[in-house]
């Protein structure tokens, strides 16, 4: 997600099935590029192709078909798994992420909700839980989700940062600030945390300090961009209404846009 202030989370994908004479490499990180990503995508659909009821093989692809925003290509694939393995945590969790992606929010609500258990509960799920609360416009339960998600994973910055884009939507600005600056200070944050953080700060015409994270990862004349846009944003009275019904996914942010991925 990005373009609003919606929220998400990430779940580690075991990819140790074989396909034909070929294995997924476990934990293969995902290329950050779009072309190597492309490539990377590609590959896996050769694979799935080959042998579509390869469970971890399935998963990989539709998660490299989400990160390519091929949003309902990915809930086809993961839909086909699920009818093979509806009783299988992680392709539940897998499912219920692309239909959130894809906009399908009640139906990722209910695959989510039978993606874990409360005697063992998953962090990655809750956050997801999270998203689509968020999205579907209760930001009391999304944060309760993201809560209790920083129970299982204290401080995982992704979380922190969903929970911080919760208050942003909850119009509490200074905890949102709070909360994300936490997410940004630990060790393993990426871009879309910082970013978040920047469009918090912004929004409190902040714009100085918003520009000053916003750099670290873009170059100057984007995040200058960045800053502008937020501004424009914030000049027009209908400001939130604009913030939740924008969404998407970019790198870069282009227009004022907060990010998170359910992965």
């Amino acid at each position: 997600m990005s373009a609003c202030l919606m929220a998400g989370g990430c779940q580690n994908t075991s990819l140790s099935d074989v396909t034909g004479s070929i294995s997924v490499p476990q934990n293969r990180p995902m290329p950050t590029s779009e072309p190597e990503l492309r490539r990377y995508t590609e590959d896996l659909g050769r694979r799935y192709d080959a042998n579509p009821e390869s469970k971890n093989t399935a998963i990989a692809y539709a998660k490299g078909l989400r990160a390519l925003t091929q949003y309902a290509q990915a809930v086809a694939v993961m839909q086909r798994l699920a009818a093979k393995y509806p009783k299988d945590l992680e392709v539940l969790g897998a499912y219920g992420k692309a239909l959130a992606d894809a906009g399908r929010l009640q139906e990722a609500a209910n695959v989510l909700s039978h993606a874990h258990t409360p005697e063992q509960p998953n962090w990655s799920i809750l956050s997801a839980q999270g998203s689509v609360a968020d999205q579907l416009g209760d930001h009391a339960q999304a944060q309760n989700y993201y809560e209790a998600a920083l129970k299982i994973a204290p401080d995982q910055p992704e979380v922190l940062s969903n929970l911080g884009l919760s208050y942003a939507l909850s119009k509490h600005l200074p905890q949102a600030e709070t909360t994300l600056e936490k997410a940004v200070a630990q060790p393993n944050a990426d871009m879309r945390v910082r970013q978040n953080l920047a469009l918090v700060l912004a929004l409190q015409g902040k714009f100085n300090e918003a520009q000053t994270i916003a750099a670290r990862d873009l170059s100057p004349v984007d995040a200058a961009t960045n800053v502008e846009s937020i501004k424009e944003m914030i000049a027009q009275s209908n400001t939130w209404q604009q913030i939740q019904k924008v969404d998407g996914k970019t790198k870069t942010i282009p227009k004022a846009q907060a990010s998170a991925d359910i992965n």
